[in-house]
């Protein structure tokens, strides 16, 4: 191989983790499909904390610290990625509502069985997974952190790329949490829909993901 070696920073979803599958798949599919000209390309993915206020720094410095050339956003951490300015972007189910719904959620928060409950209905699986705190104040912080990443999209000036994949069965559609309506308000016609799930399902990674992480970063030369 020869070329550059590209750095693709990966920003896992709500209760994933350095240990997340999509990234983990695409790890082992990438080395198998460098295009001529290329040196591969290498995944970074970390855990964060799910407290925006927290996590929005530390994700920054990771940003100036790998100089990446790509950065992917899963489901909720979507948001976080569309928040990096200067950089491409991949999304796989971005949760632009969400951050709406955690608000509304730190407002109910407040009662202790309303917290237990959300705690076990959003348990991270074992691992080196975020872990999910139902903190009032934490949840409450998420409109603005919602606010911060729709303030990079061209709707709203930016100049950055964007893409998104959807799920055509991704049940989290129904509710908003994932709205196709909002992404296209924001960022226009760019995104395709896949016939799965919310997770998107190896197959999708490797006939439609992968290709999308080289002709971004070729700039369209695959």
């Amino acid at each position: 191989m020869e070329g550059k070696a590209y750095r693709i920073l990966y920003i896992h979803g709500m209760g994933g983790g350095a240990d997340s599958r999509i990234p983990a798949v695409l790890s082992s599919m990438l080395p198998q499909s460098v295009p001529e000209g290329s040196a591969g390309a290498e995944i970074t993915v970390r855990t964060y904390s799910f407290d925006p206020a927290e996590a929005a720094p530390v994700i920054s410095e990771w940003v100036r610290e790998l100089s990446p050339d790509l950065v992917i956003g899963e489901s909720l951490g979507a948001v976080h990625a569309i928040r990096i300015k200067g950089i491409p972007h991949i999304l796989v189910s971005p949760s632009l509502g969400a951050p709406r719904y955690l608000g509304l959620l730190g407002r109910l928060a407040v009662i202790p069985w309303v917290r237990n409950a959300a705690s076990k209905a959003w348990r991270p699986k074992k691992g080196d997974r975020q872990k999910l705190v139902f903190a009032p104040d934490l949840l409450r912080g998420y409109p603005s952190h919602g606010k911060a990443a729709l303030a990079n999209s061209p709707r709203m000036g930016s100049s950055d790329s964007f893409f998104a994949f959807f799920g055509r069965k991704d049940h989290y559609r129904k509710s908003g949490v994932v709205s196709l309506k909002t992404y296209r308000k924001y960022f226009g016609d760019t995104f395709q829909i896949y016939d799965g799930m919310h997770f998107m399902e190896e197959e999708f990674i490797r006939s439609m993901l992968v290709p999308k992480i080289w002709e971004t970063l070729l700039g369209g030369k695959s």
